[in-house]
């Protein structure tokens, strides 16, 4: 069957599945996962006709998740939905156990990430990593371009929806100062502490309460666009 083809099967199909739960796995690492990162205030916004289970580790990156077993407890749960965001932890190269480099270990990995979810009758979305708020001579500092760029070129490649949130983070981040995005910003993160071997006031990548209903609310509405027969059951908040 031609992707093309393949995507709007199991889009009809999983449309089929509304008057029952439809499920939606998030998958990912802390800027995803319920500490400090989208996912609750993504989740936040699901309607009763949907479960919205938010599987994402502090710290991982596609290879590490995948080497823990994570991956696959996460294609376990059999979700309709899976969201697959990663990038932050994967750029670490000088830790051997979570680096994939751009060009060739990290777009496998979410090849891989891709098969695995249609082989069960899913549909995957990759998300684009969601930037850092750090400002250097009043400019946001770009550091996860080439991650970025890999994981639309997979989806191009794949015919994977795409929610490019670095793209709508770093637009809305671009007409903000430092203090201004800061008010998005978690409280010291303890792997933060741990990487930088000294306590640090903000945690310039992980979200507060505010930023986990920005954020979340950003990849909500464009769940809604990828996936239209979803939007009925996605929420629009007040406020």
């Amino acid at each position: 069957m031609k992707p093309i083809r393949l995507i709007l099967f199991l889009a009809i199909a999983v449309a089929s599945l509304h008057g029952q739960a439809i499920k939606i796995i998030l998958v990912g690492d802390s800027t995803v996962a319920t500490g400090g990162g989208w996912g609750p205030g993504f989740c936040a916004l699901m309607s009763k006709n949907i479960t919205c289970t938010d599987v994402a580790l502090n710290g991982r990156s596609t290879k590490s998740f995948i080497a823990e077993g994570a991956w696959q407890k996460a294609l376990d749960l059999r979700g309709n939905y899976y969201l697959i965001q990663f990038g932050h932890n994967d750029q670490k190269a000088n830790d051997p156990t979570r680096y994939a480099d751009p060009d060739i270990a990290f777009p496998a990995n979410l090849r891989r990430m891709v098969a695995d979810v249609r082989a069960i009758g899913a549909i995957p979305v990759l998300v684009t990593s969601l930037s850092r708020r750090n400002y250097k001579d009043g400019q946001l500092v770009l550091d996860l371009t080439p991650y970025v760029d890999a994981t639309k070129k997979v989806a191009a490649a794949e015919h994977t929806p795409l929610i490019d949130l670095n793209a709508l983070s770093v637009a809305m981040l671009q007409k903000m100062s430092q203090a201004d995005a800061d008010k998005f910003d978690a409280v010291a993160h303890p792997d933060a502490r741990a990487e930088n071997s000294a306590a640090v006031t903000l945690d310039r990548t992980h979200l507060n309460a505010l930023g986990q209903r920005v954020f979340g609310r950003i990849v909500a509405h464009e769940l809604a666009r990828v996936q239209p027969a979803l939007a009925a059951d996605i929420l629009t908040p007040a406020n």
